[in-house]
């Protein structure tokens, strides 16, 4: 249904970027590193993916990099909080909370614009990459229509491309609310996406 590009990737931040606080500097030098070590393996594991969602739940371009920054800074605090198995699913809550804020953040500040298409590919010729920035931006703006309940499900089955149990377990709900979530999230995609396009020949055929 909905196919999006690789964003642009960043390179992972080491442990030096982390800022840890709230640990007592009492732990044996070998418990530091492991903690280290596991902070960094989890950016390194998990970072395309937070940046990504962090912007397609609505984090503007200019501020993505910060709100990414800002989830594993809380992970790197709370870094012995989080169970074996459960990385990606504790920053997709903070995830979510910073999105959350950054968005009432830009709403309180600046007026409703369109953010900037994210860079593309120089190879397409211009006309091929017209298209892609069009589909892009009203990839956005259905996507920035939605309610967050079922935006939220829908980035993560049709672009990150999850199962439907791997969206259940991140989410928490049953496999069914997932199914039936999701299918409320495409119905509204395809009645918003229908009515973008219709307001778009409206106005160009006025």
């Amino acid at each position: 249904m909905i196919r999006d590009g690789d964003p642009r990737h960043y390179p992972s931040m080491g442990p030096s970027e982390l800022v840890m606080t709230g640990d007592a500097d009492v732990s044996p030098a070998r418990a530091d590193r492991n903690r280290d070590a596991r902070i960094t393996a989890i950016v390194r594991s998990e970072h395309d993916f937070i940046w990504r969602l962090l912007r397609r739940l609505g984090v503007p371009a200019s501020a993505v990099d910060d709100a990414t920054q800002q989830v594993f800074v809380v992970a790197s605090r709370r870094v012995s909080d989080i169970k074996p198995g459960s990385e990606r699913s504790f920053l997709f809550g903070v995830a979510l909370r910073i999105a959350a804020e950054k968005r009432r953040s830009r709403e309180v500040r600046d007026p409703p614009h369109p953010d900037p298409p994210d860079a593309i590919d120089p190879a397409p010729n211009p006309e091929e990459m017209a298209d892609r920035r069009q589909r892009r931006a009203l990839l956005g703006e259905i996507l920035e229509a939605m309610p967050l309940e079922l935006r939220t499900v829908l980035v993560l089955f049709e672009l990150e491309q999850m199962t439907k149990t791997e969206v259940a377990a991140l989410l928490e709900i049953p496999v069914g609310t997932a199914v039936s979530r999701l299918r409320r999230a495409r119905e509204e995609f395809k009645a918003l996406a229908k009515r973008r396009l219709r307001d778009g020949a409206g106005k160009a055929n006025p």
